[in-house]
């Protein structure tokens, strides 16, 4: 059986873009992404995929891409529900 090893990546833990600039914080670590939850006033949950994590360690995550796309390139709004 091939269980896939989780990075050592803890909620709570910073995620910072390219920039420098803070995204958020991990709030789950999940087998393919992490779920972040911005640092903005009104905050939103971003679906990061590991494979954006550049490095990490220290309560830190390095991503490849800067934040400022984030919320265009990792937020996933719930789908509309059918109503009667």
């Amino acid at each position: 059986m091939n269980v896939r090893q989780l990075p050592p990546i803890d909620p709570g833990w910073s995620v910072f873009g390219s920039d420098a600039r803070l995204v958020g914080r991990v709030d789950a670590v999940f087998a393919d992404y992490l779920l972040v939850r911005t640092a903005a006033l009104v905050p939103v949950d971003l679906y990061v995929p590991l494979d954006a994590v550049v490095a990490f360690g220290g309560g830190r995550v390095a991503l490849g891409q800067p934040s400022g796309g984030a919320y265009e390139r990792w937020h996933r709004p719930l789908k509309r529900v059918a109503h009667d």
